[in-house]
């Protein structure tokens, strides 16, 4: 059996998602062990990693618009609580990481340190929800209804 590119393609989205909640791990546990050049190669990794992530999804979306959850119970409400708060974080994010990845680059460890104890946080909800969602909607889902 073979899987058409509309079946692929979102597992894809969620691989990536997964890889960039991994490289924020590995990067935070860098930091806390004064490992800066290998906290700066996971935390570009990661950055990498979720633009490569929206790049895809939107292509995705071009392609096939929005795909509606198909259930109707307890389901729909908590998937549609996490897509909400998953897609409203990662609009806020993405000046956050832009943020810190400058202070970051410019050395301005202070002001990075102060944005980037938010940002962490939020990053890694994204990248966790993300794939959340993927789970629920093609997974989750179909096997309830």
């Amino acid at each position: 059996m073979t899987m058409s590119w509309e079946q692929i393609h979102p597992a894809i989205n969620a691989a990536l998602n997964a890889t960039s909640a991994v490289l924020l791990l590995f990067g935070f546990a860098a930091i806390r062990r004064k490992e800066i050049p290998r906290h700066r190669a996971f935390m570009v990794s990661a950055f990498v990693t979720s633009t490569v992530f929206l790049i895809s999804y939107l292509i995705r979306f071009a392609i096939s618009g929005s795909h509606r959850y198909p259930g109707h119970g307890w389901d729909k409400i908590l998937y549609l609580c996490v897509l909400f708060s998953h897609m409203v974080l990662a609009v806020v994010l993405v000046p956050m990481v832009l943020r810190a990845l400058y202070l970051g680059w410019k050395q301005r460890f202070g002001d990075h340190r102060k944005i980037a104890k938010w940002t962490w946080p939020i990053w890694m909800y994204v990248s966790v929800t993300g794939v959340i969602v993927y789970l629920m909607l093609y997974h989750l889902a179909p096997a309830l209804h």
